[in-house]
């Protein structure tokens, strides 16, 4: 009998280790231990995103903009070029890179104290000239990094530190649905909502996402996936009473599904 070399009983090994491998971290995230709170749904998006990339062969070509607050983190585990902006201006930022590197995948990824308050302006302007562009847009009603103040998005009712008897809609207004006022422009070829909070909304969030940048790839125009999430301690929640409230509270008036497909509507 011939003789077995270490090297193929290593080969042999490594080979049983791949194919009953489930899961294997992406390599576009980095070493770095997120420091988001508990519970939080950045980390779950910021890893289908990353994943998404790599799955489609573009990490290298991609570049990722995300501005102040909870969003800022992405620079410490996004493993891509990425590209800082100030607070709102991200879909403007964007903007100008897709124009000068139109052969780039650019995405931002913006809270909703960031991208429906302070950015209102550059996100309506941006989807309604259509720039080719995927905006990653994460909904948990709050202002989660700076201290918990009322966002564009709470709820009516819903208490923070700045509405502490909760949002009164006759003085502080209603709750805006900017992802279905974009919708209403011209320049969005696909405006979806979605959520993170258990593996099957995972699958879905991770297929529109997908969908947007194969959408970037042919030039279909601006892509815009909102992702309502929690935010436990902003909300002071434990990590599994935020996602009941969440369920019970944020998708009857955010309700998840696509709002938006205009290449869907062209085939039927």
């Amino acid at each position: 009998m011939e003789d077995v070399k270490i090297e193929d009983v290593i080969k042999i090994e490594d080979i049983i280790k791949q194919e009953n491998l489930v899961f294997s971290k992406t390599k576009n995230l980095t070493d770095k231990t997120m420091s988001f709170c508990p519970g939080c749904g950045h980390g779950v998006a910021h890893r289908i995103t990353m994943e998404v990339l790599e799955e489609m062969g573009i990490s290298e070509d991609t570049i990722g903009i995300a501005p102040v607050g909870c969003s800022v983190l992405a620079y410490e585990f996004m493993n891509i070029d990425m590209q800082q902006a100030a607070h709102g201006r991200a879909p403007a930022v964007a903007t100008g890179l897709k124009r000068v590197y139109p052969d780039k995948y650019v995405f931002t990824y913006q809270g909703d104290g960031d991208l429906a308050a302070i950015g209102t302006g550059e996100t309506i302007h941006a989807c309604n000239r259509g720039e080719n562009i995927v905006i990653i847009f994460v909904n948990n009603g709050i202002y989660g990094m700076t201290g918990g103040q009322m966002a564009p998005t709470t709820l009516a009712g819903m208490k923070t530190s700045t509405s502490p008897y909760g949002r009164d809609v006759e003085t502080m207004g209603a709750p805006l649905k900017i992802t279905e006022v974009v919708a209403l422009l011209p320049g969005t070829c696909y405006v979806t909502r979605q959520s993170v909070h258990t593996p099957g909304n995972v699958r879905k969030a991770k297929k529109a996402i997908r969908k947007a940048f194969e959408n970037q790839k042919a030039k279909k125009g601006l892509s815009f996936i909102e992702i309502v999430s929690n935010c436990n301690s902003g909300w002071k929640m434990t990590p599994v009473d935020s996602n009941k409230w969440m369920e019970e509270n944020m998708f009857p008036f955010y309700p998840l599904g696509d709002i938006k497909d205009e290449f869907k509507l062209l085939q039927k």
